[in-house]
This record gives C-alpha cells, sequence and structure tokens, in this order.
C-alpha cells in the first residue's frame, strides 16, 4: 500500500528526512520511532499528500478520501461543538448513515455527554477522543496517526488500545510514537528515525 525508496525532504536549507526505504503492504501497520525532530511527523505527512518529497519516490495506494490523519493537532473547530465537527466531516466525507456512525464514535470514545460542548472549552485528552473519532469517521482504509496516545489518560489510552486492536489487519497502519511498547504486538514492521 506504501513504498518508500530514498525519500527525503527538505525544509530550505534543513534537511529533516533522508534516505528513508520502506514497504507496508495492504493491512500491515508501520511503527514509526525516533527522538524530536527525527521526522516523524513530516513522514506522516508525505504519506497524506500534504508534502511533496524533495528526494526519493513515495507511493500510496490510497485516495485522499480512504486516509485517516491524525495531526499532533487535532485539526478540529475550536467554535463548534463535538458533535457538530463529526457532522461537518461527515458531509464531507459523504459518510453513509452519518448520524449512526457519529452516533456510534461518541459513545465508544466516551464523548456522548460532551458532544453539544465546544471543543475550545474541552480538554486536551477530551480534544484528542474527538480527533480520533474525526479520523475514524470515514472508515478509512490507511490510519496515519501521530503520537495518538498524546494528551490521553489512562481510559482514553485503554479506548484508544482497544480501537487499534480491533482493525488491526482490516486497515493498514502507520503510526508515529514516542510509546512504542503500547503498540510494538500490533506491528508488522518498525521504522528508527535518527
Amino acid at each position: 500500500m506504501i513504498a518508500a525508496s530514498g525519500l527525503g525532504r527538505d525544509f530550505g536549507m534543513k534537511r529533516v528526512l533522508r534516505d528513508v526505504d520502506f514497504e507496508l503492504p495492504r493491512g500491515g501497520f508501520l511503527l514509526v520511532t525516533g527522538p524530536n525532530g527525527s521526522g516523524k511527523s513530516t513522514l506522516l505527512s508525505l504519506c497524506a499528500g500534504l508534502l511533496a518529497p524533495t528526494a526519493g519516490e513515495l507511493a500510496v495506494e490510497a485516495d485522499r478520501g480512504e486516509i485517516g490523519y491524525l495531526a499532533h493537532e487535532p485539526l478540529v473547530y475550536r467554535e463548534l461543538t463535538a458533535l457538530e465537527n463529526l457532522d461537518l466531516y461527515g458531509r464531507l466525507y459523504r459518510v453513509p448513515e452519518r448520524r449512526e456512525r457519529i452516533g456510534m464514535l461518541l459513545e465508544r470514545f466516551g464523548l456522548w455527554e460532551a458532544r453539544r460542548e465546544r471543543v475550545g472549552s474541552l480538554s486536551r485528552g477530551t480534544a484528542q477522543r474527538l480527533a480520533l473519532c474525526r479520523a475514524l469517521l470515514h472508515e478509512p482504509r490507511l490510519l496515519l496517526l501521530d503520537e495518538p496516545y498524546s494528551g490521553l489518560d489512562h481510559a482514553g489510552a485503554r479506548l484508544l488500545d482497544d480501537e487499534l486492536g480491533s482493525l488491526v489487519g482490516d486497515r493498514t497502519f502507520v503510526v508515529a510514537t514516542h510509546a512504542p511498547r503500547r503498540v510494538e504486538s500490533l506491528a508488522t514492521a518498525a521504522l528508527s528515525l535518527a
């Protein structure tokens, strides 16, 4: 599903990624690790089609509508409620039976009671749960998750563990994290960036 050969990305004079090679088949789970500034977020942005490589080749066999992307920022509108955000994204992705799917995700991630609250008033962890709902809403074939456990408390992390476990093998994953132990049992491949 994803193949990278000699992949590189520069920002002006700053080289962020250099000579990255990997192949990830459909249904695979790539665990990406490395220190801050090693290019993990840049790699996920490249895979999502948000950035173009400055060197090498990258092939991603998924249309944009088949990609679920969770960035460092939740990418939800702070002035809208949790429900309004998911409804907006559901309409953009033309999710069939959108309201049922939204309700199910809000329940699953423990957000039903907070559904009418503006995102700007939510805690970091609650906003992260909402961002996960947004990334999963359209049932993407490829999930690109950048530090998905960031801001989550123990209960939120367990919910994410369960969700990833239920989808592994059925979806393709690229997960960048500083907490590899949470997902290493799910990984079919690993990439360490330096």
